[in-house]
């Protein structure tokens, strides 16, 4: 931990060059966490989502490992946010990782997703949200294959397969 211009911050290394800096703005409490206001409210509210999906792109929520349907199908496509339908990786990057979720090295675009610290369960960790519309989809660790060396490990529930 540092301090820059008196506001504190982390610095989180991934490995292979990759890292993610965090300014400490404000102590977090589980409630902050969840966002009110919906910047897509065609498709974000409750009864447009199972209560899985909801639960899981909301609530900041995660399937039980190997139960997701999209964890071993490789069909050719792209797997859009449930909640907006913005593209956020392509099946050419998906791979087996043995993890219980689909993995992917990279997302579809650079902008499609965002990267925000999670220190819940006593760790800190690299949460990744849906970038247009802030639906939970998992976290990113660094332990995936070349070329980027990182993993991207995603809730099926949070992400549909378009295969046109």
């Amino acid at each position: 931990m540092g301090k820059k211009g008196g506001k504190p911050f982390i610095v989180l290394t991934l490995g292979k060059g990759w890292f993610f800096k965090f300014t400490q703005t404000k102590r977090e409490t589980p409630n902050s966490r969840i966002k009110t206001v919906s910047k897509n409210p065609i498709r974000n509210g409750k009864a447009q989502l199972t209560q899985e999906h909801f639960r899981i792109t909301r609530l900041k929520g995660t399937e039980r490992p190997h139960s997701g349907e999209l964890c071993s199908i490789y069909d050719e496509g792209q797997y859009n946010c449930v909640c907006c339908n913005t593209p956020l990786f392509d099946s050419t990057i998906k791979f087996e990782s043995s993890s219980g979720w689909p993995s992917f090295t990279q997302p579809i675009k650079e902008n499609a997703i965002k990267y925000v610290k999670d220190t819940t369960l006593g760790m800190i960790r690299v949460e990744v949200l849906c970038n247009t519309c802030d639906a939970h989809l998992g976290h990113i660790f660094p332990d995936g294959p070349e070329p980027s060396g990182l993993r991207y490990c995603i809730n099926s529930e949070s992400m549909v397969l378009d295969t046109k």
